[in-house]
């Protein structure tokens, strides 16, 4: 099991001046969906938690259905643990909910859904790490050679979106499928001129104003978390300063 770390989400984070503002950014090379995953491939989507497959890649879902790429996601969670203590988003009512927020983000975003295979693993939410070989396992299981599997950046800073990053990563290279890892909360406590990120590894996908408009108003399907619990001090799961974040006019990959 991995070592425990300090929890880096905290406080506003890195602001989204200082990311557009970033060297880094400004210099990175942009990729070709068709070159991310060629004619035939099929694209895998493992998502830590219900609404992770539209923060980190609604932009390259729209782009991998406009060109008609065979698409599989995995939900490895529920999600029942975004509001821990709240009686008015108890876990019971998050299991439910917070599935049914993806597949109206989906369809936000213009997917067809009766073209997407779904999987949901049913891992426990912020308890992923301890059953990682588990995960391991059900990722490899539904893997073919040849996929491309994007799963959230091994160095997230989540817990649960680590231990989806190390699980996806052996899960590729033992199914022969290559690998692409998205980071999502990255975006939250990096230095956008530091050396934390893998920078030589990462690359564009450019979004139109359509598709970031598009992925904006699918964010907006998860009601859940851009509602907190003020009953009990809880702050929205996303709040607004974290979404524009996530809306720059790309999303990036680390190939």
């Amino acid at each position: 099991m991995a070592t425990v770390k300090a929890n880096p989400i905290v406080g506003r984070g890195t602001s989204l001046r200082a990311w557009q503002a970033s060297s880094q950014l400004q210099a990175m090379a942009a990729v070709d969906i068709r070159t991310l995953v060629p004619q035939g491939a099929r694209a895998v989507i493992v998502a830590p938690h219900p609404d992770d497959e539209i923060l980190g890649c609604g932009g390259l879902l729209q782009l991998l259905a406009a060109q008609g790429r065979e698409l599989l996601l995995i939900s490895v969670t529920d999600g029942c643990a975004s509001h821990p203590g709240s009686r008015r988003w108890p876990v019971q009512r998050l299991s439910q909910v917070r599935p049914q927020e993806s597949a109206e983000g989906l369809r936000r975003l213009g997917l067809p859904l009766q073209r997407i295979t779904w999987l949901r693993a049913g891992f426990e939410d912020s308890r992923v790490a301890r059953d990682e070989a588990a995960l391991t396992q059900f990722i490899q299981g539904c893997l073919r050679a040849g996929d491309v599997l994007f799963s959230t950046w091994c160095e997230d800073g989540h817990c649960d979106h680590e231990a989806v990053g190390r699980a996806s990563a052996l899960a590729a290279r033992a199914a022969g499928a290559s690998l692409k890892e998205l980071p999502i909360w990255t975006w939250h406590w990096a230095d956008p001129e530091g050396r934390q990120l893998p920078w030589e590894r990462a690359r564009k996908v450019l979004l139109s104003p359509a598709q970031v408009a598009r992925k904006r108003h699918a964010i907006h399907a998860f009601a859940s978390q851009l509602e907190g619990d003020p009953q009990i001090g809880l702050a929205p799961v996303l709040a607004p300063h974290i979404i524009e974040r996530l809306l720059q006019p790309f999303e990036v990959v680390f190939l």
